[in-house]
Order: structure tokens, then C-alpha cells, then sequence
């Protein structure tokens, strides 16, 4: 990103409806750090402590495990760079929403905001807040998920009831929700706290696996045969550019290394996504057209290096090669270490016992962390489209006092809650990633429309190594995107129906007199 110092020093621009004026507008009460801790905290939940092992299984290979981590990152920081301009020119509650609506025009912001609230978000809020309570009971064994309060009856997979570990769930996010109705300076205040914690645990990971105890056996294992190793369903040694025999979603298919590489790249993606959710946030950070490009490209840069050392230290511990029969831990390896929990595995190899409930509680803390975030930022995107008359008009509104959208948050908090109870929230989000890569697709594309539509719009940040490195992620996102398209249809088939069922829904309210879109010209 290149900076003109004129333009990041003036005062935010009116940007198409989505910002208030300073009297009864938003208060503006994140500087720097809370606007990277928004960043990192959103990204850094459960899964880099668990996809290793599910990504070890599908390529098999020290090399290309990093390979995946690394491939992860680029993309990640790639993407950050180039919202930098997109967050700068347009600093509004919104973010990604108001950043579609400029480009492409209406219709594609509320497909956005109609994907974020259905699945996106909330679905992310209850996955994660479930990936905590299940944590929680490894600590307190009466929650589980069969620990049954009501149990009503069955719908094909789907119980209905609520057992101890909804229960959990649900109660952390009905408190985080509470918290930042209180105002932004009480939800950065958890973020900043909650992500200082994990970080520092991820540090703690990084530093007992590369530094202090590393496994002599492991490292051989790994880095003696760095490019070689087995997946589920045989050998594998070295890049391969011909077809091979692999298992992916309990199929065997034909696909070149290469496509493996994208397909695996789905757990990771998730691991690393949300870093966009600072953008939504806009309205309430101090000196935006600053602080969210930088916010942006710190908070992204960290992360990605933080679990590329985290990667380093699995492998320096433990074994990927295992054996889903062995009964222990060095034996499992990282590709089945007991319920993928490899962070547990690993430090459970140095520590013992204790060192695994050490590792809970820094998951439990890293899941709540990353809740908190998800929360605090999606709330801003419904009432950036209530405020354009595509959502409920009370979601519009902020707290007369507090100046936040307590009506969005309660309105996200009661659609995660439901999600947490319906038992199917891990299948949306499998549905969901293809649709979130759509987006990103789309709004980088938007970079390139308003370069053109709008040259005069202020940039005081432009994207890093423009147009190269916009191109060079549409490739890659394009890729990934494809490649799931092809193999994983039962899950990219439904991310795709939802997006488009938001057309019709679109041109409905629409007709309905609720969402007559007027935007104004930025200033």
C-alpha cells in the first residue's frame, strides 16, 4: 500500500448513506490497537489448534502440509492489502457491504449482507461458540452434547432438544452479546484482553515446540522426508503433476497435487478468515482511512506467522505419518490425533496430562476471544443495510446512549442461538466457505470497477503492488473456488443456491417499498 499523508490526514468522507454525522452517530472509540486486536482476535479461534490433522490426511507430506499454511497466508495478506484501499476510501459502517454497493451496485451488497447474516456470520458465531462449550467439557464433564436437558424427537440427523453443551454455547453468546450492547469500548476491552491471552498461548505452542522440546524422532520423521509420506489411502512422494488416486470427502478421485493443495486449503481458510470483520466496524474507528489499512496488514501478517511457527511446532513434535489404530499419541500421529485436537496432542506429549488442560483453557480463551469479535463486528453490516431500507428498519437504529446497534446484535444473538440448537451449523459453514471466496472475488473485482467508474474518489491508502497482486489473488481465490465446484458439490451446491435464493428476496422487499436505495455521492 502506498499512503498520500494529505488525504489520510483529513476527516472521514460521507460515504452513500452508511455514515452518520459525529451528533448521534457512532461513537469512534477504536484506535490502532483495537482495530488489529478486531483483526487478529476474529481470525485466531479453534481451528488452527485442529485442520492440521484433517489437512495432513488429505496430502500426506510434511512439505505440502506447509505448503497449504503457506499458500493460506499469501492469500490472506493478499486480500487484506488490497481491502486496505477499498477500508480507505470508504471508511463506513459496512465495510464489505458498502463496498459491493458502491462497485457492483445494490443487489450485490444485500447478497452479501442476506449470506452474512443466514450462514457467514451467525453460522461462524455458533460454530465457534460450540467449538467452546466442547472444550468446556473437557474440563467439566457435564457438558456434553449427550447430556440432555429436553430431548423432543428426531428429524432425519437433526435432534431437537437442548442438551448441556447448547446450553453452554448459547450462554456465551447471549453474555458476549450483553457485553457489547454496553458499547464499543466495553467490546473492544474484551477483544483486546481475549486476544492478548490467546496470542500469547499460540507464543506459548510456538515456543515449547521449536524451542524446548523437540522431538528427535518427529524431526527425523518429518524433515528427512520432507516431500514424502502416506495419506489414507497410499504413498505419496513428491509434487505430482499427473493424475493420482486420493481420497477426498470419502471419495476417491483423480486430482494432481496441485488441486489437492486447493482443496485442503478449505480448513485452513476458515482458520484464517474474518480478518475483513474490521471493516464492517468503520463508523467507530478513530482515523479510519489510517488505522483500518494498517489494522488490516498488521493484524493479517501476525496471524499468518504465527501459524505458520505453530505448523513448525506439530511438526517438530509429532509425527505426521500415524495410524488411526495406535493407541498413542506419538503413534497417531498428526493426522489422527484423538479428535483432531493436534495443539492438545502435542503439548500433551511434553507436559502430559496437565499440559493438555493448559491447552484447553488456551483453546477456551481463543474461542471465546474470537466469539466476542465475530459478534462485535457483524452487528454493523444489517445496520448499514437497514439504513439503506434493505433490512428491518429497527436493526437501523443505535442505542441512544451507547451509540451501538442493539437491535442488530440481539437480532444476530437469537439467529447463532438457533443455529447452535439445529445441529447442522458444521455443514453450513462447509457450504459457506465457497460462498465467502465469491465474495471476496467480487469485491476485489469491485477494486478494479472503481478505479475506473470513480477515479476521483480519495485513496489515501492504494493496494500494495496494484494490479499485480489484485490479480494474482482473484487467480488463486478463482482456483480454489472452482476446485470445489468440482469436488465438493454437495457442499459448494448449497452455498451457491442460498446466494441466489437472495435475488428473488432482493427484488421482493424491493417491491414491497422497503429497499428504494438512494445513495448519495461521497464526499
Amino acid at each position: 500500500m502506498s499512503l498520500d499523508p494529505e488525504l489520510a490526514s483529513r476527516p472521514s468522507a460521507a460515504i452513500a448513506g452508511a455514515t452518520e454525522p459525529n451528533e448521534g452517530g457512532f461513537v469512534r472509540g477504536l484506535g490502532l490497537v483495537s482495530s488489529t486486536m478486531i483483526v487478529m482476535g476474529s481470525m485466531i479461534g479453534s481451528g488452527i489448534f485442529i485442520v492440521s490433522a484433517e489437512i495432513s490426511r488429505l496430502v500426506g507430506t510434511p512439505g505440502l502440509l506447509m505448503t497449504v499454511w503457506l499458500l493460506t497466508g499469501f492469500m490472506t495478506l493478499a486480500g487484506a492489502l488490497c481491502y486496505g484501499e477499498l477500508a480507505a476510501a470508504m471508511p463506513a459502517a459496512g465495510g464489505q457491504y458498502v463496498y459491493l454497493r458502491e462497485s457492483l451496485g445494490p443487489l450485490f451488497g444485500f447478497l452479501y449482507g442476506w449470506t452474512l447474516f443466514l450462514v457467514i456470520q451467525t453460522g461462524t458465531i455458533a460454530a465457534v461458540a460450540i467449538a467452546f462449550a466442547k472444550f468446556t467439557g473437557e474440563l467439566l464433564p457435564w457438558v456434553s452434547s449427550s447430556h440432555w436437558l429436553f430431548l423432543w424427537g428426531h428429524w432425519g440427523p437433526v435432534d431437537f432438544g437442548v442438551n448441556t453443551l447448547e446450553l453452554v454455547a448459547i450462554g456465551s453468546i447471549a453474555l458476549l452479546t450483553y457485553l457489547n450492547m454496553r458499547g464499543v469500548r466495553t467490546g473492544a476491552w474484551v477483544q483486546n484482553v481475549f486476544t492478548a491471552a490467546k496470542v500469547l498461548a499460540l507464543a506459548g505452542l510456538i515456543l515449547i515446540g521449536v524451542f524446548i522440546a523437540r522431538n528427535a524422532t518427529a524431526v527425523a520423521a518429518n524433515f528427512h522426508n520432507f516431500w514424502s509420506g502416506r495419506t489414507e489411502f497410499g504413498p505419496v512422494t513428491g509434487w505430482s503433476w499427473h493424475n493420482l488416486y486420493r481420497t477426498v470427502s470419502g471419495h476417491t478421485v483423480m486430482v494432481s497435487t496441485l488441486t489437492l493443495v486447493f482443496i485442503a486449503l478449505v480448513g485452513s481458510l476458515f482458520s484464517s478468515d474474518a480478518w475483513n470483520n474490521i471493516t464492517f466496524t468503520a463508523g467507530e474507528v478513530k482515523n479510519p482511512r489510517r488505522n483500518i489499512p494498517l489494522s488490516l496488514a498488521l493484524g493479517t501478517a501476525i496471524v499468518t506467522i504465527l501459524y505458520l511457527l505453530a505448523n513448525l511446532a506439530y511438526l517438530n513434535v509429532l509425527p505426521l505419518v500415524g495410524s488411526s489404530s495406535a493407541t498413542s499419541v506419538i503413534g497417531r500421529g498428526i493426522q489422527y490425533a484423538s479428535e483432531d485436537r493436534v495443539a492438545t496432542a502435542m503439548v500433551s506429549v511434553v507436559l502430559g496430562h496437565g499440559g493438555a488442560v493448559l491447552m484447553a483453557i488456551a483453546i477456551l480463551i481463543s474461542c471465546f476471544g474470537c466469539t466476542n469479535g465475530l459478534i462485535l463486528a457483524g452487528a454493523r453490516v444489517y445496520y448499514a443495510m437497514a439504513r439503506d431500507r434493505l433490512f428491518f428498519q429497527r436493526v437501523g437504529e443505535l442505542h441512544s446512549r451507547r451509540r451501538v446497534p442493539t437491535m442488530g446484535l440481539v437480532v444476530q444473538g437469537i439467529w447463532a442461538a438457533l443455529l447452535c440448537l439445529s445441529g447442522t451449523y458444521n455443514q453450513l459453514l462447509e457450504y459457506v466457505m465457497f460462498s465467502v471466496f465469491l465474495f471476496y472475488i467480487l469485491t476485489i473485482l469491485g477494486l478494479f470497477v472503481l478505479r475506473w467508474k470513480r477515479p476521483e474518489m480519495p485513496r489515501p491508502y492504494r493496494a500494495f503492488a496494484y494490479p499485480v497482486l489484485p490479480i494474482l489473488y482473484l487467480a488463486a481465490a478463482i482456483c480454489f473456488d472452482v476446485q470445489l465446484l468440482r469436488f465438493l458439490p454437495q457442499y459448494t451446491g448449497a452455498g451457491l443456491l442460498l446466494v441466489l435464493v437472495g435475488v428473488p428476496v432482493f427484488y421482493l422487499w424491493r417491491h414491497l417499498g422497503r429497499g428504494t436505495v438512494t445513495p448519495q455521492p461521497s464526499a
